[in-house]
């Protein structure tokens, strides 16, 4: 996990948080502002979960490029 998706996450609770306190409250301010905050953290976090797929396909290319060689400097 990475701080994108850690920090997306408790945005998207905090907004969640807010638009409910505006629905009890009664101020559609206050609701928009949860629902934008909301919106931002599912974003956030998407970019983070886009990065950590990036991150696990680079890490396994290179250990496959590991095995490419091992297999590659083995004499028959």
């Amino acid at each position: 996990m990475n701080k994108d998706q850690v920090k997306g996450a408790a945005k998207e609770v905090a907004g969640k948080v807010q638009k409910n306190t505006g629905d009890a409250i009664g101020s559609t301010e206050q609701q928009a502002k949860g629902m934008a905050r909301e919106a931002e953290g599912k974003i956030q976090k998407k970019v983070g979960d886009a990065r950590e797929t990036l991150k696990d396909s680079s890490d396994r290319s290179l250990d496959s490029d590991d095995d490419t060689d091992r297999t590659l400097s083995r004499k028959p």
